[in-house]
């Protein structure tokens, strides 16, 4: 049984060990740049026009990206932004939105 701590002991001691440093240089990565790249929409007027022109360019067929998404889909209650990123996503982006009221809303409804 001592045997067996010791051993256990030894094994993890090596987690708290720094790691060795990599045998060739890595390449910087780029944190700050969206790898999806940034919707049509990004930092202008996200409203219904806006949602309505990138839903017609929208394909189903091709992978879902920054300029390939439907705006109208919503995941757990959230709509996109103007790059098809949800709430919580990295790279989300608050959009800006224009002024509505629940007239406007009911025209657009119908």
């Amino acid at each position: 049984m001592k045997f067996l701590s010791i051993v256990a002991l030894a094994a993890s001691a090596s987690a708290f060990a720094p790691a060795s440093l990599p045998s060739s240089v890595q390449s910087a990565t780029s944190l700050f740049n969206n790898p999806d790249g940034y919707g049509k929409y990004d930092d202008k007027l996200w409203d219904n026009e806006a949602k309505k022109d990138v839903y017609a360019s929208w394909d189903p067929n091709t992978p879902r990206s920054g300029s390939n998404f439907n705006p109208f889909e919503t995941w757990e209650g959230n709509t996109p932004d103007a790059s098809g990123k949800y709430p919580g996503e990295s790279w989300y982006k608050d959009p800006q939105r224009g002024d509505v009221n629940f007239a406007q809303m009911m025209v657009e409804r119908e």
